[in-house]
């Protein structure tokens, strides 16, 4: 429930603000202002992961999530678009975003290290992988829903849903008994307990290429951002387009994951990890190029399927290389590598198309993928020697 409301959210927002500002940048902005909260907390958040209730986090998180949903439904009812005009609510939905960024930056490393507390370590890499095909799934219904939604009933009941599932979500967190805390070693000094998280991901050669790989490939290639603009200017599609644009890489995800999970442990995940992401890169050049809707439709569900091996590569390999009461610093650092990467990501496809033009910014980070795949593959021999146990 969760997923579908901040994908819906996501849809709505991004198209919203650009109607009203017909900028690329003010979309990279959008990223830019879940950036920070989430860098600025996402370390510390992983050490209270590991230190306290993992339940607990997650229902505060909610809870403020419901909280962002509701002061984005009232910031864009008629009525205070009418008194404040477009640049206030402009500039206050990017302060909403702010503050949602806080919650999502404590939400993902109580969420990582949660996970390995409800299975048995013998069915965690299935586990995950269900859990990303659960995401992806939600992914796919949340932005088709949106544009239906943003086009029929209008965008002040369209988070008003918003925030009625982000309180389902609350609730049925709330039905999951309290669990122990895995982590004992809590006298230990703060900093220390945060560097002991930085250094073991850099450290683990394995954990780390599979997440500067990552990184930059979401940092340069993601053109999720910037497609209001495909959406309204190249394509002419329109919200209920854009809701398609949305969807297309998620469906490709679910499928390919599906497949994963029916099939036995790959062989060599490390070298399908840089097959994968090289073919991302291949799939947002034909996207950037594209003049054709449904042509554009493919390029994306394409880019999901070869992402969506990537998610669960990496994800697999955090969970299996993880020890439990480390779980929280590690995700939190993944956090500042990947999820931050993508708002971050968002910010430079704003920036690079308002400097580049749209096409262009995408064709480069296209580019720019392939290049830093074809380093890591030289130089990242433990990744690819990197087997399942």
């Amino acid at each position: 429930m969760l997923t579908i409301a901040l994908q819906i959210q996501a849809v709505v927002v991004g198209w919203e603000i650009y109607s009203l500002t017909h900028d690329p940048l003010s979309l990279g902005l959008i990223g830019l202002a879940e950036a920070i909260p989430a860098i600025t907390v996402s370390l510390y958040a992983g050490h209270v992961a590991d230190i306290s209730s993992k339940r607990r986090i997650l229902l505060a998180s909610l809870f403020l999530l419901g909280i962002c949903s509701l002061l984005l439904l009232a910031v864009t009812s008629p009525l205070i678009r009418n008194e404040w005009g477009p640049l206030s609510v402009v500039n206050s939905m990017y302060i909403i975003i702010l503050v949602s960024g806080v919650a999502r930056g404590f939400y993902a490393p109580a969420a990582f290290s949660f996970l390995p507390q409800l299975v048995k370590r013998e069915q965690l890499t299935k586990a995950a992988t269900i859990n990303s095909s659960s995401w992806q799934i939600a992914a796919i219904i949340g932005p088709v829903l949106a544009g239906v939604l943003y086009v029929y009933i209008g965008i002040t009941y369209t988070f008003l849903l918003v925030l009625l599932f982000t309180l389902l979500a609350f609730f049925s967190m709330w039905q999951i008994a309290p669990k122990p805390i895995m982590d004992t070693a809590q006298q230990d000094a703060i900093g220390k307990r945060l560097s002991e998280g930085i250094k073991f991901v850099f450290n683990n050669k394995v954990i780390l290429g599979a997440l500067s790989l990552d990184l930059f490939a979401v940092l340069f290639g993601g053109a999720v951002a910037l497609l209001p603009v495909f959406a309204d200017e190249i394509l002419h599609a329109g919200p209920e387009g854009l809701g398609v644009l949305r969807a297309a890489p998620s469906v490709g995800a679910a499928l390919t994951m599906l497949w994963i999970s029916i099939r036995k442990s790959m062989y060599k995940p490390g070298v399908t990890l840089l097959w994968c992401v090289a073919g991302f890169g291949c799939c947002m050049l034909g996207f950037g190029l594209s003049v054709n809707f449904y042509l554009s439709v493919f390029f994306l569900f394409l880019s999901g399927a070869f992402d969506s091996v990537s998610v669960v590569v990496r994800s697999n390999i955090l969970q299996l290389q993880t020890p439990d009461h480390m779980r929280g610093r590690v995700s939190a650092v993944n956090s500042m590598f990947i999820g931050s990467s993508n708002e971050i990501g968002a910010f430079e496809s704003g920036l690079a198309a308002r400097l580049l033009g749209t096409v262009p910014s995408v064709v480069f980070g296209g580019c720019m993928t392939l290049l830093i795949t074809s380093f890591t593959a030289w130089k990242g021999k433990e990744l690819k020697k990197f087997r399942y146990e």
